[in-house]
């Protein structure tokens, strides 16, 4: 049973709304097992009218659907969850892509007001003009067009009121309904639905926080300070808080809008290059990448045609010596080097459990043969990451989560191009790039690189080696330095090796014995039965007896 935690007063209001919707969607059990059972009235448990039209359903259907209706902090978790292929079975993470975040726009939303207490100013003191309909609404925060008293025209994203709260509340019910998922059903618990929650609350948290998404919009901008193909919005520091974000607006032209751009003589294939070329970029040299790049946040602008990526909230983040590793992998695909590549994707993976070395080997060179023989302009990097992903699976390879981004991302920006340039193939970008970053690898900046760090390390060992010598010898000297070994198959040998001493003392028993009666026969010795010596004839038999038993022994163990 459950260690009763009674919910807080302003969330049983949440949790009634919860209990009702759970209900509707064939999910009651699981209410029904969860602490707020014991407060809220057993009549919110019956039978809702719709339940058995929507029981026709898959199970994962009704929950993208549940979600849907429980509103903005079950949406995001939805979104969120939609990138966790490495805890949550495939066919609920392509139901839960299918999560949009439209939100309605708050109404009777004090623009104004909001800003003035959040910043602590007078707005007309900075501000020419709000406009109080929002642009933009998401589950967090909806974006207002206004201008400042100098001109310029900026974008304000702010947070919704009292958001922090609510996602802290829905948190804690998340949490009590997680715990009741696992208690509900095994099949649940291997999801770890504790786990996910926390993980939700990780990234809402950090997307809550617009200081860090305005941390990520700065980094952005020093990694391509030096690139003239790319724009990023410059941020009002004085105008931002953790709330709220003044940033440029950006006056621009979605990509998915091809009629716009043609309107405009934007060439929409040479757009789609660029855009995957910097996308490669942020991936392969900057180990910073935008984690959803969607057609919403990627714009044109018509003026210069550069690009540009918005919104920040959710950035995926890769280590140098991953961002090595990843390139190699991707030199070995091109090259259809399967034997390199199991090894790197060794170093790359969280947690192998490898069974059938021979078994990966094969799968892999069947997917990499298949993307060979298919013509280019036929290739899908969405099929050949699913069939990837599957080949990890099956052999039991668990890779980061910002592997899982990083698909899901280039998923979707390989969409973006298509709708750019319908004959267009990430491969075509991929090759000139990775010969670029070959290039750099082999360079003479990089070697030099390399080689100070290996000297630096080298030193360092040096300055600690003499130390480590002698602590070592204090342990000597003092009798403390204890040698663990391990016998792997002791035991196995420990027991074939009695075996085979058990038989071979049985061998000379026989031996003996029968030599000892074959001269009791030849000597002739009483007494006698119908003429044989009696103890010649008792030691034969024993010998036979004992060597039958010795066969037997040696083939019921499969020995001969």
């Amino acid at each position: 049973m459950f260690g009763i935690k009674l919910p807080k007063k302003q969330d049983l209001k949440r949790y009634s709304t919860l209990l009702t919707v759970l209900t509707k969607y064939g999910f009651e059990d699981v209410m029904a097992n969860s602490p707020a059972s014991k407060i809220i009235p057993k009549s919110y448990l019956a039978k809702h009218p719709e339940t058995e039209t929507l029981l026709s359903l898959s199970t994962f259907e009704r929950i993208r659907m549940a979600l849907e209706e429980l509103g903005p902090s079950y949406i995001k978790l939805g979104q969120i969850l939609s990138n966790r292929e490495d805890m949550l079975p495939p066919e609920l993470t392509k139901e839960l892509e299918k999560l949009q975040d439209h939100v309605p726009a708050l109404k009777n939303f004090e623009v104004e007001k909001v800003i003035s207490e959040s910043l602590d100013i007078i707005c007309a003191d900075y501000f020419l003009s709000i406009d109080p309909d929002p642009i933009a609404a998401a589950s967090l925060s909806q974006v207002h067009r206004a201008q400042l008293l100098n001109g310029d025209m900026v974008a304000l994203k702010i947070q919704r009121p009292n958001i922090q709260e609510i996602i802290a509340s829905d948190i804690s019910i998340m949490k009590d309904l997680a715990n009741a998922l696992e208690k509900y059903s095994d099949k649940i618990e291997a999801f770890q639905p504790q786990k996910l929650v926390d993980s939700f609350e990780k990234s809402i948290n950090e997307e809550l926080s617009f200081k860090k998404e305005m941390g990520h919009m700065e980094h952005f901008a020093n990694n391509f300070k030096n690139n003239e193909a790319i724009h990023v919005p410059m941020i009002y520091s004085e105008l931002s808080n953790d709330q709220i974000i003044c940033m440029e607006f950006v006056d621009g032209i979605k990509v998915s809008n091809l009629e716009l751009l043609q309107e405009h003589n934007i060439d929409s294939k040479a757009v789609a290059k660029v855009g995957i070329d910097l996308y490669l970029e942020q991936v392969l040299e900057h180990g910073f990448f935008h984690a959803d790049p969607h057609p919403g946040n990627i714009f044109v602008l018509p003026k210069t045609q550069k690009v540009c990526f918005i919104d920040f909230g959710m950035m995926g983040t890769i280590m140098p010596k991953d961002i090595e590793a990843l390139t190699e992998l991707l030199i070995c695909f091109l090259k259809k080097d399967v034997h390199k590549i199991i090894p790197i994707l060794k170093e790359i993976a969280i947690k192998t459990e490898i069974t059938d070395e021979k078994k990966l080997e094969y799968d892999l060179y069947e997917l990499i043969e298949g993307v060979s023989n298919t013509a280019i302009k036929n290739i899908s990097l969405g099929t050949t990451m699913e069939q990837f992903k599957t080949v990890l699976y099956e052999n039991k390879i668990t890779i980061p989560h910002y592997l899982y981004m990083l698909i899901r991302a280039l998923v979707i920006i390989e969409g973006v191009g298509l709708k750019l340039d319908p004959d267009f193939n990430i491969t075509n970008n991929l090759k000139p790039f990775m010969s670029k970053i070959g290039r750099k690898r082999f360079g003479l900046k990089r070697f030099l690189s390399k080689n100070l760090d290996r000297f630096q390390e080298y030193n360092l060992l040096l300055d600690s080696l003499p130390g480590d010598i002698n602590e070592i010898m204090d342990k000597v000297k003092s009798g403390q330095l204890v040698m663990v070994h391990e016998h792997k198959g002791l035991n196995k040998f420990r027991e074939s090796m009695r075996t085979a001493i058990n038989r071979l003392v049985y061998a000379v028993i026989i031996a003996a014995l029968s030599i000892g009666s074959a001269l009791l026969v030849m000597a002739d010795m009483p007494p006698k039965v119908n003429g044989i010596p009696l103890l010649g004839a008792i030691g034969f038999i024993l010998s036979a007896i004992l060597g039958i038993f010795i066969m037997i022994s040696i083939y019921r163990n499969k020995d001969l």
